[in-house]
């Protein structure tokens, strides 16, 4: 979803504002103007500028003395006839990022818009990393089996388009570092790869942290937040698990993706989304559909192209390239030199993965700990006793009589152990929604 920037002009000078916005619209800008602050507001409760060129003298009121507010929301070019060194430094102090006297020129006016643009994208991208960056320096497809070809091809098909795209596949079969891949091989690879975990958090939370809130839209909140959206505006939302969002967040992004626009939570304007979205599951949405529990509509809008990924179980012979690449991203490993016997090696390619690729990464981490100093890895060093292909025996003891809360937390505790505490998976075999899952967990303090 691609957008021109949205700029309003707040200029008394009507000759001045019209040629302002003649201008900014051969640039290519979308625009609006204003000719005083109360036009200007209402046009705010509308729309939200992606940049704010205002005179610093208005009839109804001295810019300099709303510019903080005004900035803190708003990139902010001031312009003014009055020009002086005090009056830009006290400009640019107050929240500005640039000042323009009059007269200029279309050049210069053109030159100063395309900057503040520029660094407002920046700023935001700084915060978001700041706020949200997480290394992860096994984030890498490894392996050249058939299948592995298969979706390294479809990735390639639809990275250059600015289609929806689902992807599915089981509990840790990598389904991020797919979605990260289509990002970092689209023309929005510059720009931010926004993970959001649709299975962690409450409506309303959910909401406000997508779609951002506006100061008094609940309780606590204090000042106007962007929301995820906005973090990735040019770049690509990521929705893991996306099967578990509530109905009331469905229709609102249904609406996403149909018009590319809006609302924070609290708010009357509508807000324009220029984000390529991603979408995750390791659910089956066309069932829950047709059981009144995924809306269609919003199923048939994410599947414009979906792509599965196979679980490792259908891909063992990328297992070696996959235990190699494990131990070089390991810093232990790395110490003392770490390998795999053959007869481990043997072990594992021979090994049923319930939790995929990222039971294979925690159960070579595991290895490599029990291993010691010793620069071998062997079969003892790995605790596989099949239990995972045996899904149906699980054994509870008791020394009493015990109540069904007893049985319940016990029960969950043995399936964390037993699948090395992989959500989705145990909820598929106790036949409830992850997000349930998270809330017996929450409930017996098993987190």
């Amino acid at each position: 979803m691609t957008s021109k920037p949205f700029l309003l002009v707040v200029e008394d000078d009507r000759l001045l504002n019209r040629l302002l916005l003649e201008d900014l619209k051969r640039m290519g800008y979308e625009v609006e103007g204003a000719h005083n602050w109360a036009e200007a507001r209402t046009l705010l409760g509308r729309r939200d500028p992606s940049l704010i060129i205002t005179d610093v003298r208005l009839p109804d009121v001295n810019t300099m003395d709303i510019l903080p507010t005004l900035a803190s929301e708003h990139p902010v070019i001031v312009l003014t006839a009055y020009s002086t060194v005090q009056e830009a430094v006290a400009a640019m102090k107050a929240g500005a990022l640039e000042y323009l006297a009059k007269p200029f020129n279309p050049d210069e006016l053109e030159l100063k818009v395309e900057r503040v643009l520029a660094l407002s994208a920046m700023q935001r991208d700084h915060q978001f990393c700041k706020s949200r960056l997480r290394p992860d320096p096994n984030a890498l497809m490894v392996g050249d089996s058939p299948a592995m070809a298969e979706v390294q091809h479809l990735i390639d098909a639809v990275a250059a388009s600015d289609a929806t795209v689902l992807v599915l596949g089981e509990s840790g079969s990598g389904k991020e570092l797919v979605a990260n891949a289509i990002h970092a091989r689209s023309p929005r690879a510059a720009r931010n790869f926004v993970a959001v975990d649709c299975c962690t958090l409450q409506e309303k939370l959910f909401e406000s942290e997508l779609f951002g809130h506006e100061k008094g839209a609940f309780t606590g909140a204090e000042r106007q937040k962007p929301g995820l959206i906005e973090a990735a505006s040019g770049g690509t939302l990521f929705l893991d698990e996306i099967g578990e969002i509530e109905p009331a967040i469905q229709a609102k992004l249904l609406r996403v993706l149909e018009t590319g626009q809006y609302r924070r939570l609290g708010g009357v304007r509508d807000l324009q989304a220029n984000v390529r979205i991603v979408a995750a599951t390791n659910r089956d949405l066309m069932q829950m559909g047709t059981e009144g529990r995924f809306r269609m509509d919003l199923y048939y809008r994410l599947t414009a192209f979906s792509l599965r990924i196979p679980p490792l179980r259908e891909r063992l012979q990328d297992i070696p390239k996959l235990v190699q690449h494990i131990l070089a991203h390991h810093d232990f490993s790395r110490r003392y030199s770490k390998r795999v016997s053959p007869a481990a090696m043997r072990l594992l390619m021979d090994y049923n993965y319930p939790g995929n690729v990222r039971e294979l990464r925690n159960m070579i981490e595991r290895a490599v700990i029990l291993s010691g100093a010793s620069e071998e890895i062997r079969p003892e060093h790995f605790a596989l006793d099949g239990a995972a292909e045996r899904p149906g025996q699980v054994e509870l003891r008791f020394e009493h009589d015990p109540s069904l809360e007893e049985i319940e937390k016990r029960y969950l505790e043995t399936l964390l152990n037993k699948y090395d505490g992989h959500r989705s998976r145990i909820a598929e075999i106790i036949g409830v929604s992850e997000r349930n899952i998270y809330r017996l967990l929450e409930k017996y303090g098993l987190k």
